[in-house]
C-alpha cells in the first residue's frame, strides 16, 4: 500500500468532454485515476469496471480518466475522445497529448489506475488487469471510511460536446452480399439489415444495451461490432456482452452460442452450457470449414467455434501483445480486431501491432504479412517489408480478386494489399476518412464503416468515387 500524497495533475491538461478540474478539488471523496489509451482494449475493460464502481459508490469515489496516445493519431484529443466513446465510455477525459501527466506520477504500463484517498494520499497503484475483484475490493475499502455524501453530491455533470444524434452511432462491422448491406450499429446496440440504397428492412436488437436473446426488436446486444454471413444466420461479435450471438435471418430470431455478459478467459472443450462460458472483448468474426474463427482482443488470441460439434478451442496466440510469428500459442498477436477467410486461410487485422498478419486455420501457423511491431507504424506504401501502417481497424477480401482491403483508421485511409507478395497500395480518395473500422466488399463496392462519422459510406472499385450511403434518412 502506498501513502504518499498525489502530486497535482500538470497545467495545460486539454479536458475533452468535462470542465477542467484539479485533484484538490476532490479531497473528501475517493478518486480512482485511470491512465488510459484509446483504443486499447485492455483499458476500454477497466474503464467499464470503473464506471459501475462510481455509480455504486455515487458521491464518495470520482472517477477521472487521463488519456495517453499510443499513436501518432491520437495525439489530437478530438480523436481520442471518439475512440473512448465508441467503447461507451462517458467518464471525465483529460488528454495527455506530451505525457505530462504520465511522467509526473510515474505510470509505466496501460491501464493503470491510482486509488486517492479523501486526504489526496496514493493509497493503492493498480497496473494491468489485476485478479478479478481486486479493484472492486480496495475502492469498497476506501469508500467505507468515508461518510455518507450530501445529496447535492450525487448529481453528476452532464458530458459537454456531446456526440450529434444521428441515425446511425459508431457503427463497426459491415457483412455485404449482392443485395443487402448488414451494419453494427454499435452505439445504439443493434444490427441493421439495409438494401444497398440505405432502406432500413430490419432492425435486431432494442435500444438499451442487454444480453437478451429473442425475436427482432426484442433481443438485446451491448455494442456489437463484427459481422459474419454464412448462408442463412448472421454471427455477431457482441463485445460489450462478451459474447458470440447468431441471427436465424429466416425468422429473425437471435441466440447465444457463448457469453455470460462478463469478460473471462474460455475453457476449451464443447459447449453445453453458452451462458457459462466467458470470452475476452470479441472484436471479429470469420468462418471457414463450419467453424466461426473469433478474434478476442481481451486475451490476443484467435479461438474457433465448431458450429457442429459446438467446441471452441484457442487456435493460435500466446496471449502477450506482440507481433510474433509462429505455431499456436508460439505466435502473438497485439488486439487482432478484424478478421478474413479464404479457402484455409485466415486473415488478421492486428490493431496495436499495425499489421497484417495470415493463420493457416488447420495448422494454426501465423505469418506477418505487413508490420514490423506495436511501436513500429507510419504511412508508407510498397513492398510489403517495408510498408507501414497505422492502428488498422479492419480488413476485407475481394470475392473474385487476390486484394485485401486495409481500413488503415490510425491514417484515415483505405489501403490495399495484394495478395501473393504483391505491394501495399493507398486508394486515392476525395478527403481522409474519419475512424474507419469496418470493411466488406461486394457488387463492385467497398462498403466502409467510417465509424467516427457515425456513416457508411460506398468505395466504388471501378471508379473510384467515394458516396454517402444514407441510411435510415
Amino acid at each position: 500500500m502506498n501513502t504518499d500524497l498525489a502530486p497535482e495533475l500538470p497545467a495545460g491538461l486539454a479536458w475533452l468532454n468535462a470542465t477542467e478540474g484539479t485533484l484538490y478539488e476532490q479531497r473528501g471523496r475517493i478518486v480512482a485515476l485511470a491512465f488510459v489509451n484509446p483504443g486499447s482494449a485492455w483499458c476500454a475493460q477497466r474503464l467499464a469496471e470503473l464506471a459501475l464502481l462510481q455509480a455504486r459508490h455515487a458521491g464518495r469515489l470520482h472517477v477521472l480518466a487521463i488519456s495517453v496516445p499510443r499513436f501518432d493519431s491520437e495525439r489530437d484529443g478530438a480523436r481520442a475522445l471518439k475512440r473512448l466513446r465508441r467503447h461507451g465510455n462517458t467518464l471525465p477525459v483529460a488528454h495527455d497529448a506530451d505525457w505530462a501527466a504520465w511522467q509526473r506520477f510515474g505510470i509505466e504500463a496501460w491501464p493503470t489506475v491510482l486509488l486517492i484517498d479523501g486526504e489526496g494520499r496514493i493509497r493503492h497503484r493498480l497496473a494491468g488487469l489485476d485478479a478479478p475483484g481486486e479493484l472492486e475490493r480496495l475502492t469498497l475499502a476506501l469508500c467505507e471510511g468515508l461518510g455518507f455524501p450530501p445529496d447535492d453530491d450525487l448529481g453528476r455533470a452532464r458530458e459537454a460536446n456531446p456526440e450529434p444524434r444521428l441515425p446511425l452511432r459508431f457503427p463497426t462491422g459491415l457483412a455485404a452480399t449482392g443485395e443487402r448491406l448488414y451494419v453494427a450499429d454499435s452505439g445504439h446496440n443493434r444490427i441493421l439489415e439495409c438494401t444497398h440504397g440505405g432502406r432500413v428492412l430490419r432492425r435486431f436488437g432494442m435500444p438499451a444495451a442487454d444480453l437478451v436473446d429473442g425475436e427482432t426488436t426484442l433481443a438485446g446486444f451491448n455494442r456489437p461490432h463484427g459481422l459474419a454471413l454464412v448462408r442463412e444466420s448472421l454471427y455477431v461479435a457482441d463485445t460489450g456482452n462478451h459474447a458470440l450471438r447468431r441471427i436465424h435471418l429466416g425468422s429473425g430470431v437471435v441466440d447465444t452460442l457463448i457469453g455470460n455478459g462478463r469478460p473471462g478467459e474460455p475453457a476449451e472443450g464443447v459447449v453445453a452450457a453458452p451462458r457459462t462460458v466467458s470470452l475476452a472483448h470479441p472484436l471479429a468474426l470469420a468462418e471457414a470449414n463450419n467453424r466461426i474463427f473469433i478474434a478476442l482482443a481481451g486475451d490476443n488470441r484467435i479461438w474457433s467455434y465448431d458450429l457442429a460439434s459446438r467446441e471452441l478451442h484457442a487456435v493460435a496466440g500466446s496471449g502477450q501483445l506482440e507481433v510474433r510469428d509462429g505455431s499456436g500459442p508460439m505466435a502473438a498477436f497485439a488486439q487482432p480486431a478484424s478478421l478474413a477467410a479464404v479457402h484455409q486461410m485466415i486473415y488478421v487485422c492486428d490493431a496495436l501491432g499495425s499489421a497484417v498478419r495470415s493463420l493457416q486455420s488447420r495448422s494454426g501457423v501465423v505469418q506477418t504479412l505487413v508490420g514490423q511491431g506495436p511501436w513500429v507504424f507510419g504511412n508508407d506504401d510498397g513492398a510489403r517489408e517495408t510498408a507501414r501502417l497505422q492502428h488498422p481497424q479492419a480488413i476485407a477480401l475481394a470475392p473474385d480478386a487476390p486484394q485485401l482491403w486495409i481500413a488503415d483508421s490510425g491514417n484515415g485511409a483505405l489501403r490495399m494489399l495484394r495478395l501473393g507478395g504483391g505491394d501495399v497500395t493507398t486508394l486515392p480518395l476525395p478527403r481522409a476518412l474519419q475512424g474507419p473500422a469496418g470493411l466488406a466488399v461486394a457488387a463492385g463496392a467497398v462498403w466502409i464503416a467510417e465509424t467516427d462519422a457515425h456513416a457508411v459510406v460506398r468505395y466504388d472499385i471501378a471508379t473510384g468515387r467515394l458516396d454517402h450511403v444514407p441510411i435510415e434518412e
